[in-house]
């Protein structure tokens, strides 16, 4: 933070930094950074197990406390190029998340400097990265409330236009700060027409990449087995207008097969989204365990569309 400095480009991303990390705040602690190669998919995987490991839960990440024992990590919905909007106007998913965890804009400054590749996806494969021990410094409610002077809410476009007031209502100091563990994937964006076999195992390769990575980079994992539990949602179906009900069921597919303890999907208001991917899954093949490939065949037979990106 003192070497690579997060550049904000944008006064409200400069706002909510100065409320998150006034003059003179102490930084601390260690972050560990780790991308990884695409892992070769598992042959088989137990559906109905799969979709019996999920737990749906509405609303947004709450960052909630994690039991002893456990080990829980949060998915950024990454750019192929890593946090690469942090600073400028942009406030979907990935920005959120950033400027509640404003030591990962110096984490992009310090690759880059480093010249490092800050990427999620190189020469198209995926490389999810994972940063564990990240601060989070502050709380950013998002949600519509006009009585605090966001009638639109402040995610997306809405952000650039807030006032400062607004912003001040909005952002909460997190003191001490709380500890998140991060993995950062990238979806495939802008698709067409239903979902291609590629798609289809892009996706899951991705997720498994970053859930397996999860496991085998949680702390006493050469030593115990924790409990590693991942927190995602509808990722890669904001502006990169993914399925949702597709999106779901492979990440539910590859938490069965990276060995999670759990999946927490936060359905942030399309609970039923998870409902109809819950009940595709269990359409599938019931064979215990079932062959990947055909899986992956059975899904694109479904003919499922892509979605619209959401223009943030």
């Amino acid at each position: 933070m003192a070497e690579h400095p997060p550049v904000l480009r944008h006064p409200n991303k400069r706002l909510v930094f100065e409320i998150a990390c006034p003059a003179g705040s102490a930084v601390s602690g260690t972050l560990t950074y780790t991308r990884w190669k695409a892992m070769p998919l598992p042959a088989e995987v137990a559906v109905r197990a799969a979709a019996e490991r999920v737990e749906a839960r509405d609303g947004l990440y709450d960052y909630a406390p994690v039991p002893a024992g456990a080990v829980h990590w949060h998915v950024n919905f990454a750019d192929p190029e890593l946090f690469v909007a942090y600073g400028s106007a942009l406030f979907a998913q990935d920005e959120v998340q950033v400027a509640e965890h404003p030591v990962l804009g110096a984490l992009r400054e310090a690759l880059v400097a480093e010249g490092r590749r800050a990427v999620t996806v190189q020469d198209r494969v995926p490389a999810p990265v994972l940063v564990r021990g990240v601060e989070r410094r502050c709380r950013i409610e998002t949600g519509r409330n006009a009585a605090e002077g966001r009638p639109d809410g402040l995610y997306g476009k809405a952000f650039a236009g807030a006032s400062a007031e607004a912003l001040r209502r909005a952002v909460t100091r997190l003191e001490p700060p709380a500890i998140t563990n991060l993995i950062a994937m990238a979806a495939p964006a802008y698709g067409r027409g239903s979902y291609q076999a590629r798609e289809v195992d892009f996706i899951l390769t991705t997720a498994y990449t970053g859930f397996r990575a999860a496991v085998l980079e949680s702390p006493g994992a050469g030593e115990s087995v924790p409990m590693v539990v991942v927190h995602t949602g509808f990722w890669g179906c904001g502006a990169f207008g993914g399925n949702r009900v597709l999106m779901a069921a492979l990440q539910a597919l590859a938490a069965e097969m990276a060995g999670l303890h759990g999946m927490v999907l936060h359905t942030a208001g399309s609970a039923g989204a998870w409902t109809q991917a819950k009940a595709m899954l269990g359409e599938l093949d019931s064979r215990t365990p079932a062959s990947v490939p055909a899986l992956i065949q059975q899904l694109v037979a479904r003919r499922l569309e892509w979605g619209v990106s959401d223009g943030n």
